[in-house]
């Protein structure tokens, strides 16, 4: 798995930038509730789509939370005062304090489904009834566009999917939330080309391919062999689920 102390710095440009922020941001603020006040981001990363969030809805307390050091100190300077360190399983909030937890691109990370389990546990307590979590899921599966780099990817270990759609269903069911819509964004500057790829294949971006193993260098020769190494195949398409906590009676 990546470092995301050591991504803080490039993680930006190499995931897009502001074109993929704002297609995010877009695509969450069309999910959240009427009435919404408070807002946290789960996962925040650099704060780039967290304040974007902030800036269209500005009666909206917008808190970001992460656990890396060098994520927050990014955020923080996007939204000073308004951003935590904190683990998604284990959130520094008051039960029912927020009208809407989101967690975009964050649950693919979890290292086991207890993981992710128990992060979509704390962001179903500390939303508040009425309210609406919306996160990321089938990331993986997301950047299978069909392309030829696809093709030579196929046959790679598989990696356990912590968010699948159905999976994520199960564990807001678990914990009383219903769904509550579902939206489509473009990852804008994700595309792939086969350059691109091998240097993400050789830094760790995939988990089944350790770095500076045989296998992985494996595949990186069947990389370099495709045509176009510069050019930028389509970029993926990113789904996002929405689940409301039932008000009371």
């Amino acid at each position: 798995m990546l470092d995301y102390d050591q991504e803080a710095e490039q993680y930006d440009a190499l995931r897009g930038g502001e074109p993929r922020a704002a297609a995010a941001a877009a695509a969450v603020l069309g999910l959240l509730p009427g009435g919404c006040r408070r807002l946290a981001d789960v996962g925040c990363g650099t704060g780039i789509v967290t304040r974007r969030l902030a800036e269209a809805r500005p009666d909206v307390r917008v808190t970001g939370v992460d656990r890396s050091a060098a994520m927050v100190r990014r955020a923080a300077a996007r939204l000073p005062g308004a951003v935590v360190r904190a683990d998604g399983l284990r959130l520094p909030f008051a039960d029912e304090r927020f009208d809407a937890v989101v967690s975009v691109w964050l649950l693919h990370l979890a290292p086991t489904d207890a993981d992710a389990r128990a992060v979509v546990a704390e962001c179903a307590r500390v939303l508040r009834p009425g309210g609406v979590y919306v996160t990321t899921v089938d990331k993986a599966a997301s950047h299978n566009v069909g392309s030829d780099i696809d093709a030579v990817l196929a046959d790679r270990p598989p990696s356990p999917a912590r968010d699948a759609a159905d999976l994520v269903a199960a564990h807001a069911a678990a914990h009383g939330l219903l769904p509550a819509g579902q939206a489509r964004f473009r990852g804008v500057g994700q595309g792939r080309s086969p350059r691109r790829t091998i240097t993400d294949l050789r830094r760790g971006w995939f988990v089944t391919l350790p770095p500076g193993s045989a296998a992985a260098e494996t595949f990186a020769a069947r990389l370099a062999a495709l045509p176009d190494q510069e050019r930028p195949r389509p970029d993926p398409v990113f789904a996002l689920r929405a689940f409301r906590k039932p008000p009371r009676d």
